[in-house]
């Protein structure tokens, strides 16, 4: 018999199980949609309905690369637990998921959960039916895809794949050494940008209120109230912004100090922070 889209469509919405399974289930059970839902319940996959407002807080961030380096991507994978984030079937999920990312460089999200997996099914249909085969949520909250004009993009994932950062590196010197020190700095001390005129004049007029109040609690005269916030503003620059940090490795120079000397340049970057 004939199995309407609109069907399909009813089953997946009472199941949250994927379009193929679906269908195949109305077939099986000749599009009786209370035995088909039965069935779906027999094979254990209306786990995805069961968990869909469950959190999915651990996982793994993953990295790849495309177009000679110049490309990186980052996907974050998640799961409900630190156990089912060490499974094998989820890590190799995991990825499948990143090289997908790298050879569809999607936009969003959403056009990533719209790509098509090797086998013909929707990224968000493949969630779907790992999380029937699994047992826990399982999602992509988010995915970045960083393109270099004219350098490289060095990727880094701190151990525990809890963590990964990319990073925009051009010049002429060691751009993969310099390219992970930057990331391994970004990772440790997370800072907001890049050069401090990318921090908005919103942020930068609370710092200086917040300061500005300070002072007065402390008693500061007046006079001296600018002066003093305007300091407070430097500090948060060089806490903050990745050119001025003090560099980990050695903080007798700043991040910015290090690049000039190993003839580099850093543009942006990318961090992701498991459920950050």
């Amino acid at each position: 018999m004939s199995i309407s889209a609109a069907d399909v469509k009813k089953l997946r919405e009472a199941t949250g199980v994927g379009m193929m399974d679906c269908k195949k289930a109305l077939v099986e059970t000749n599009g009786d949609f209370d035995a088909a839902v039965d069935l779906l319940r027999t094979q254990g996959q209306k786990v995805a309905a069961k968990r869909a407002d469950r959190d999915a807080k651990e996982g793994i961030i993953a990295t790849g690369s495309a177009n000679g380096d110049a490309t990186g991507i980052l996907v974050e994978v998640n799961c409900e637990t630190d156990f089912v984030s060490r499974n094998d079937d989820f890590q190799s999920y995991a990825a499948e998921l990143a090289d997908l990312t790298t050879s569809t460089l999607p936009a969003d999200r959403d056009a990533f959960l719209a790509a098509s997996m090797q086998d013909g099914r929707s990224v968000a249909d493949s969630l779907t039916d790992m999380t029937g085969k699994i047992g826990e949520k399982i999602d992509v909250r988010r995915t970045a895809v960083l393109n270099s004009d004219g350098g490289t993009v060095v990727s880094y994932i701190h151990p525990g794949a809890r963590l990964g950062v990319l990073v925009d590196i051009s010049g002429d010197g060691d751009l993969a050494a310099a390219g992970r020190d930057v990331a391994m700095q970004v990772a440790a001390l997370n800072p907001i940008a890049t050069h401090r005129d990318e921090v908005s004049k919103e942020v930068q007029e609370h710092e200086m209120k917040i300061a500005a109040d300070q002072a007065r609690e402390e008693g500061k005269p007046e006079q001296i109230i600018d002066r003093i916030a305007t300091g407070k503003l430097e500090r948060y620059f060089k806490d903050n912004v990745l050119l001025e940090q003090p560099f980990v490795k050695d903080s007798s120079m700043t991040v910015g100090q290090m690049l000039k000397s190993t003839g580099a340049e850093v543009k942006t970057f990318v961090r992701f922070a498991l459920g950050g």
